[in-house]
């Protein structure tokens, strides 16, 4: 450690926006002395500031891309957090310009698998390593330990090794990062991580609408509810939160602020990305695709309010709320989530076995189950029952054939079938639970109305069809024959 004797840092963190700022505070508060740079100075003295009030940490900052980039210990590691797409590259241009052949390059924003593969390419040519990196965990994560995904070069991966296992968050086999594989490996799944977690967000509020509008629970109950939830087979990053924002009261009136708030919900792009590339790599994901679906529907607040009018005037009236058992619709409601839940992740778990074939990325399912255990916004302590399932086979078709699984999901479907029906009924959408359970009902079957769709893609377009009882492709004159046995009924009459 003679160059950090010389006062340099170990590593160095551009872009200060509250997930920079924050993970750099960790780095430092790791003992591993960081320097620290952004564009707009007053962000640089803001986290130097900070450092001191949290314990005298060793942070540097620096006001130029030169001064920041020697301020760093050989070879250096450069994280990089800032808005994805073009500010990527610009920071790259002014970072690299001062770098050296063996120095690293982290980019630890939500970027295209692609983007990153591109730079990649660029720096290769100075001699510079370069990961993306997926960092989840919101702030709070950031700052106390995220979980981390990086890929690309599996040298830089050892040059950060020791300084990202004490970053990140600690469960109990391990910290929460692994190399994750090469390219673009690391921010394709941080997407899918995201994809996952528009589906549990989804599935969560789908609970929580069934709950106040079948079941009549307030807030209050609504709390209590989430929080004995997270006590059990739920318990989840996501629903410890929902759990707190039901106790929340509003400041400016009367309740609580949930109620308040407006039924809109905005959105990064990683959860289209993540339906684009299932629908690209024909991987069925349902659940994910109708969370963002919904978050389309939300958008059209204007549009919602003027059809409930219109569809008020022309007779709909309010579904009556059937009568329920509220004690058993609470636990169909628990079943149907964790349920539901399953497919989501099998569908993103999918999703990411796709991928790694066509990239020959040779990802290790278990072990991103593992490191999405702690600091990550899926964290939840299923994670542990997917770890264990791609142990005991690491060419598991489907979530739900994992014999552990298959059992939870049978166990399970006659309440999960009992609040689709019961929401149906009341004409409260379930799209998350509703695309779950159909995902399960499609994929158990083991004959499909498909034979229907081939008979009809051959009728109109000559796309010929394959037999379950002889080998080949075959064509039939479909119309011609339905006309002569037409004729041949008609002749026997």
């Amino acid at each position: 450690m003679e160059a950090s004797a010389a006062g340099l840092s170990r590593i160095g963190l551009a872009g200060l926006a509250v997930m920079g700022q924050n993970l750099a505070l960790n780095i430092a508060d790791k003992g591993f002395p960081i320097s620290v740079y952004n564009r707009t100075t007053s962000k640089v003295d803001e986290t130097v500031q900070r450092a001191k009030q949290e314990g005298d940490l060793p942070l540097t900052g620096h006001y130029s891309p030169r001064d920041f980039v020697l301020s760093i210990q050989r070879p250096r590691s450069l994280v990089i957090l800032v808005k994805a797409g073009s500010p990527v590259d610009q920071t790259i241009s002014a970072l690299s310009e001062f770098m050296d052949s063996g120095d690293t390059i982290i980019d630890g924003g939500n970027e295209w698998y692609e983007n990153t593969e591109r730079r990649m390419r660029q720096v290769q040519d100075k001699g510079i390593l370069y990961l993306g990196m997926g960092v989840s965990g919101g702030e709070e994560g950031a700052r106390n330990g995220p979980s981390l995904m990086p890929g690309g070069s599996y040298q830089a991966y050892l040059n950060i090794e020791e300084i990202v296992k004490k970053v990140a968050a600690q469960v109990e086999d391990g910290p929460c990062v692994t190399y994750i594989g090469e390219g673009g490996s690391g921010n394709f799944v941080k997407m899918v991580h995201n994809g996952i977690e528009y589906g549990d967000m989804q599935l969560i509020s789908e609970a929580y609408d069934v709950l106040k509008n079948v079941g009549g629970l307030s807030n209050s109950e609504l709390a209590d509810i989430f929080d004995e939830w997270n006590r059990g087979e739920l318990e989840s990053f996501l629903v410890e939160i929902t759990a707190n924002i039901f106790k929340v009261k509003d400041e400016h009136g009367d309740g609580e602020l949930v109620d308040k708030i407006l039924d809109k919900t905005g959105m990064k792009g990683t959860g289209k990305w993540t339906v684009q590339q299932a629908a690209e790599l024909s991987v069925a994901a349902p659940t994910i695709a109708a969370s963002l679906d919904c978050r389309y529907l939300s958008g059209l607040k204007e549009e919602r309010e003027a059809a409930a009018a219109v569809l008020k005037e022309a007779g709909m009236a309010e579904a009556a709320r059937p009568s329920v058992d509220k004690k058993r619709l609470i636990d169909d409601v628990r079943q149907a989530l964790y349920a539901s839940k399953i497919c989501s992740y099998a569908q993103g778990m999918n999703l990411l076995r796709a991928k790694s074939v066509e990239q020959n990325w040779n990802l290790n399912f278990g072990e991103l189950a593992r490191i999405w255990k702690g600091g990550c916004i899926i964290r939840a302590v299923f994670l542990d029952r997917i770890k264990k399932a791609y142990q005991r086979n690491p060419q598991l078709a489907s979530l739900i054939v994992d014999p552990d699984f298959a059992k939870e999901m049978v166990q399970r479907q006659a309440a999960w079938r009992r609040v689709v029906g019961l929401a149906i009924q009341a004409g409260i959408s379930t799209p998350g639970m509703c695309a779950s359970l159909s995902y399960f009902d499609t994929y158990r079957r083991a004959r499909l109305p498909a034979n229907l769709v081939q008979a009809q893609r051959d009728l109109f377009g000559a796309h010929t069809y394959e037999r379950i009882d002889r080998p080949g492709a075959f064509h039939t004159e479909w119309t011609k024959l339905a006309r002569q046995s037409k004729a041949g009924i008609g002749a026997l009459s």
